[in-house]
């Protein structure tokens, strides 16, 4: 028997990252929601980008599901969203991983990572506004400042 889309779970995920300083620590959360249940995580990093928290939100939101899914990931992340609604990476891959101004892709380990995840997952990728009365995102929001190492 195959395993269609209609047959995946469907789950929604809130990511958000956040960082003192840019570069400096910085500190990522994200949100699951299958059905009634739900499930937070949250980590750090010592010397990071706010970018790169982003992304690596989003790796560790759908690293954390163990079998195919059809995922909502929604983020405030213009950078994560747009790549995939516009497929940016594509343009990347085509490209030898430059930009179109020749520069090297940034966070290119997680842009890899991040398009595995996409192939075996089935991800609607969602814009969704910041600082806003969208409580999820809000959460996802606070596990990423609460996760930012101290820096004293």
């Amino acid at each position: 028997m195959t395993n269609t889309n209609e047959d995946k779970k469907r789950v929604t995920i809130y990511t958000d990252g956040a960082c003192s300083g840019n570069p400096g620590p910085g500190g990522w959360g994200a949100i699951l929601l299958f059905n009634e249940h739900k499930k937070e995580l949250s980590g750090s990093a010592e010397n990071t980008t706010n970018q790169r928290m982003e992304l690596y939100a989003a790796v560790q939101a759908l690293k954390a599901l163990k079998y195919p899914c059809n995922v909502e990931l929604c983020s405030d992340s213009a950078y994560l969203v747009n790549c995939f609604q516009q497929g940016w990476w594509k343009k990347w891959q085509r490209n030898n991983w430059l930009t179109k101004s020749k520069k090297k892709v940034d966070n290119q380990d997680l842009w890899r990572e991040l398009i595995e995840l996409n192939d075996y997952h089935s991800i609607q990728w969602i814009k969704v506004k910041g600082h806003s009365d969208d409580e999820l995102n809000n959460r996802a929001d606070q596990l990423a400042t609460e996760a930012i190492p101290d820096k004293s």
